[in-house]
């Protein structure tokens, strides 16, 4: 059984950062692709960033070029979103996604087969 699990959220101010994690049971990253995506409620799960290991470029948001990092512990299974500068409008639960099906793309959250429970991540100004 695939279970994805995240951690790392919390509230900061602006300007501070956060380090996300998400580790993967009964599943290896690196077999396909795997993102980060945000959500609050009323809005559209937004994807954040992302890789597919085949093409091994990891792509960002424009809202986020430049203050996030997503990377990859192979050994341990985990990928992280280092997050810094953060901005008020980044508040969301942050979920990781794995396992995009054939017709998806990075950022199509419909196609992805696995979902971790999401972890808050709040930024007062």
């Amino acid at each position: 059984q695939v279970q994805l699990v995240e951690s790392g959220g919390g509230s900061v101010q602006a300007g501070g950062s956060l380090n996300l994690s998400c580790v993967a049971s009964g599943y290896t990253f690196s077999r396909d692709c795997v993102a980060w995506f945000r959500h609050l409620p009323g809005k559209e799960r937004e994807g954040v960033a992302g890789i597919c290991y085949g093409g091994g470029i990891t792509e960002y948001v424009d809202s986020v070029k430049g203050r996030f990092t997503m990377s990859e512990d192979s050994a341990k299974n985990t990928v992280y979103l280092q997050m810094d500068s953060l901005k008020p409008e980044d508040s969301a639960t942050y979920y990781c996604a794995a396992d995009l099906r054939n017709g998806g793309k990075l950022f199509t959250s419909d196609y992805y087969n696995y979902w971790g429970q999401g972890t808050q991540v709040t930024v007062s100004s």
